[in-house]
């Protein structure tokens, strides 16, 4: 007799807004393992997780860059989240508020125990900028692990993509910063498939 399996509902097909936090003290209480997206500003972070979750619309974006200025948190079904930080390294945003998104963001990383994984996009053709290397130092002392997104991956060619992978992963090696590196565009849809299978995975663990 054949038996019939039927593979659990992706948790990036269930996500649902659960709510936007403007200070720490606004996050939600902690339940399952968190997935969180960090990225510069128009970095393709909403395209990417409206991509992952097969939706148009889920997380939002702004022509304006440095618009954001919340942590907004997803539901994954019942078992984990997705945290959308703000993006970061908008040069012209005032200091002050430069400050406020550092402490958010700072606050989240260091005091969000269930935190599991981290994901970083960076713009394939431009990737480790001096703003992506001080978020990655931020990262040094977090336990979560790693993924970086090479973002917008259409507008390279296929010897310019190879290329930016196998040079993204040498200089995370050698700045001890080891991480998962993935080439990924919401428009052609490369790399949508691994980077979903790969987080489920890790939320499993």
């Amino acid at each position: 007799m054949f038996r019939h399996t039927i593979a659990p509902l992706s948790a990036f097909l269930q996500a649902r807004f659960l709510t936007s936090a403007a200070k720490p003290r606004d996050f939600p209480p902690e339940a399952g393992p968190e997935l969180a997206f960090a990225g510069r500003s128009n970095v393709g972070k909403s395209s990417a997780i409206n991509a992952l979750a097969g939706r148009k619309r889920l997380a939002f974006f702004s022509k304006t860059p440095g618009r954001t200025q919340t942590i907004n948190f997803y539901d994954l079904g019942d078992r984990a989240r997705l945290a959308d930080l703000p993006g970061y390294g908008y040069a012209s945003a005032p200091q002050t508020l430069r400050a406020s998104w550092e402490a958010l963001i700072g606050g989240y990383l260091t005091g969000r125990r269930c935190l599991g994984a981290v994901v970083l996009l960076m713009d394939a053709r431009h990737p480790l900028t001096a703003n992506d290397r001080h978020f990655l130092e931020w990262l040094r002392p977090v336990q979560a692990k790693r993924l970086v997104l090479l973002s917008k991956s259409d507008k390279l060619t296929r010897v310019e993509r190879a290329k930016t992978l196998t040079s993204t992963r040498a200089a995370l090696d050698e700045a001890a910063m080891t991480s998962n590196v993935m080439l990924f565009s919401s428009k052609s849809d490369e790399g949508v498939e691994d980077a979903r299978g790969l987080l489920e995975q890790w939320l499993r663990k």
